[in-house]
């Protein structure tokens, strides 16, 4: 057998006998979804750093750098970054406060249980295919490192990471993040030594990058829609999305969460920037790529030796297996907790625990079908950010901040961002389809509430 594949091997059992052993401490519902509230500022912000740096930072982001030069990479880093700066300056101590299990909690506090469930059917989806590209990513890894097709290497990713997120949970996920998290940081840095040494160094290297591929906003004939477009749907989109609610939910204190999502934001955009330089480095020294998604793979098998290539992979996986993990327990929170628990009485803790890991199953059965049939690792990850995200974000900043609108007013943002973007996406192929459905959702809360001010809670169920 491959070497190279037996260390990769190695490097992913060791992860899921972590896992295995962690995951003991579980003991009910609380301390499956979001660690018993234990995250210290350590913890929290490594989990947020490796949960937000998967394969579309790794993967994703290098190959579409390297097709389409900087204004490729719009979300990532940059967007990405700047949602957890968002994330922390703004929304983690109101969050926090609230004592929440999942965000859809926040729905049925504020708005109703039928607003909850609307907002899960929205929300679920979004974690899938988030995975769906993690999963595909890792699959893109495996065949790069074997003689195995990509096809058949999806297939393997995913069953791994089912197994590995079903035996986790939020802790045991975390503490895994922590060495992966590491594990990235050392893994980048040798590949980016590596590539830099290749092109001659530091300054070959710059002056190699063509500064045509290095316009961030697509120079000044992009339409400033698309480019707000761009932003947005990392934004907006994500800020609120649950794999990152968890974390901050899972924080000891308000401050532990605030801290950690600006000190995780800060790690992110540092070491998001090496696959970005990489990608602009990389049309040179690997030109005419079929794949470009297969670019980090590829340089490192060219570049690298046999150990520094095997910690440049177990780097990779690390990033993708925090993130899938974090991605299907997101899921598996908001099917569990807020649709399945509430609907079956009498389930004790372990009960809840079994039907969370059984969602975990679901959700990754769905994202293999997403990966294997998808087009890429970066159009999956836009459109998770994008599908059904102005309204849930609408409700959810209407719900933290205010007490104007109710539960009529969440329904119709909810549907209106919803069939907005599919309409404009779709149908009408609009480059800034997500402006219009965030647009939408915030005139549809705002009309209803305005035409229903004292409608009551108890009324609309």
């Amino acid at each position: 057998m491959n070497p190279m594949l037996i260390g990769i091997l190695g490097y992913v059992l060791t992860q899921l006998l972590i896992v295995i052993v962690v995951a003991r401490r579980t003991r009910n519902e609380n301390d499956y979804l979001i660690a018993g509230r234990r995250f210290g500022i350590g913890l929290a912000t490594f989990t947020i750093f490796a949960t937000w740096f998967g394969a579309e930072t790794c993967i994703g982001a290098a190959g579409a750098v390297y097709a389409n030069g900087l204004a490729g990479s719009t979300a990532d880093p940059f967007g990405y970054a700047a949602c957890l700066f968002l994330m922390g300056f703004f929304f983690a101590v109101p969050l926090w406060r609230r004592k929440l299990t999942t965000l859809a909690d926040l729905f049925r506090r504020r708005f109703s249980p039928g607003v909850e469930r609307f907002a899960v059917l929205l929300m679920v989806p979004t974690s899938i295919m988030w995975a769906a590209a993690q999963i595909r990513a890792m699959g893109q890894v495996i065949s790069a490192t074997s003689s195995f097709d990509v096809d058949f290497a999806i297939g393997l990713a995913a069953g791994f990471v089912v197994v590995y997120t079903v035996y986790g949970g939020m802790l045991a996920n975390a503490v895994t993040d922590l060495v992966q998290g590491i594990m990235v940081m050392i893994g980048l840095l040798i590949l980016l030594f590596a590539v830099i040494g290749a092109a001659g160094g530091l300054e070959a290297a710059v002056a190699s990058i063509d500064p045509q591929r290095l316009q961030l906003f697509g120079g000044p004939e992009t339409p400033w829609l698309q480019v707000a477009e761009r932003w947005a749907i990392p934004v907006v989109g994500s800020v609120l999305a649950q794999e990152l609610v968890a974390v901050i939910l899972s924080s000891h204190t308000p401050q532990v969460a605030r801290r950690a999502s600006l000190l995780g934001g800060g790690l992110y955009l540092t070491f998001g920037l090496i696959p970005v330089f990489i990608g602009l480095v990389g049309v040179n020294l690997l030109p005419g790529l079929t794949e470009p998604e297969q670019l980090l793979p590829q340089i490192a098998r060219k570049y690298l030796t046999t150990i520094p290539y095997i910690v440049f992979v177990g780097a990779i996986i690390s990033a993708i297996l925090s993130t899938v993990a974090s991605a299907l327990l997101a899921a598996a929170a908001l099917l569990s907790h807020n649709l399945v628990v509430p609907l079956i009485s009498g389930l004790d803790n372990r009960a809840k625990v079994r039907t969370a890991r059984a969602s975990v199953i679901f959700g990754g059965a769905i994202a293999y079908l997403l990966a294997r049939y998808s087009e890429g690792v970066y159009e999956l990850v836009e459109q998770a950010s994008a599908f059904g995200s102005a309204g849930v974000f609408t409700v959810a900043l209407m719900g933290l901040f205010t007490r104007f609108g109710h539960a009529r007013a969440a329904y119709a943002a909810l549907a209106a961002g919803m069939v907005t973007w599919i309409f404009s996406h779709y149908l009408l192929h609009l480059s800034y389809a997500y402006l219009v459905s965030l647009a939408a959702a915030l005139g549809a809360y705002a009309l209803l509430a305005l035409t229903e001010p004292q409608v009551s809670i108890q009324a609309l169920e």
